[in-house]
C-alpha cells in the first residue's frame, strides 16, 4: 500500500487506536465516565490533526525561506519542540475545563500524554511497517 491511500490509513489506524486507549486513561484519572472522557479523547485527536495541519504548513513555508536546506537534528528537535509545545497550549485548558481539574494537573496529564505518544508512535509505525510494508520513499532501492 503506497501514497495517499496509504497516508489515511495510516492516520485512521493511529487515531482510532489512539482514541481509545486515551478514553481509558482520561477515565482512570478524572471521576468522569468512559463516554465523557471519549469526547475529549477525540476532541484532543481532532486539534492534534488540525494543529498538525497548519503547523507542517507553517513550519513549510518558513523552511522554504531558508538558505540552509535539508533537516539537521537541530531543525527537527525545534519542529518537534514548537509543534508540542503549541499543542500542549491548546490541549492544557481544554483537558483542564472538560475533566473539571485544574491547570497544573491538566499539565501533568498532558506531559503523560507526550510521554506516552512518543513510546506510542514509535511502535505503532514499527508494527504498521512491518503489516503493510515499508512506503517507497524508505524501501531499500533495487540494483540497477
Amino acid at each position: 500500500m503506497q501514497g495517499l491511500k496509504r497516508k489515511i490509513v495510516y492516520v485512521a489506524t493511529f487515531e482510532a487506536i489512539a482514541v481509545a486507549i486515551c478514553a481509558v486513561a482520561f477515565t482512570a484519572i478524572s471521576n468522569k465516565d468512559f463516554a465523557h472522557a471519549g469526547i475529549l479523547s477525540v476532541a484532543t485527536s481532532l486539534v492534534a490533526i488540525l494543529w498538525n495541519l497548519a503547523f507542517t504548513t507553517l513550519f513549510e513555508a518558513w523552511e522554504k525561506g531558508q538558505a540552509l536546506r535539508g533537516r539537521s537534528v537541530k531543525r527537527r528537535i525545534v519542529h518537534a519542540a514548537l509543534y508540542e509545545g503549541g499543542l500542549i497550549l491548546m490541549l492544557v485548558p481544554l483537558i483542564a475545563w472538560w475533566l473539571e481539574m485544574t491547570l497544573v494537573h491538566a499539565f501533568a496529564t498532558n506531559l503523560g500524554l507526550v510521554a506516552f505518544f512518543l513510546v506510542y508512535a514509535f511502535c505503532f509505525s514499527w508494527c504498521f511497517d512491518r503489516i503493510f510494508g515499508l512506503p517507497t520513499s524508505a524501501a531499500a532501492r533495487e540494483a540497477a
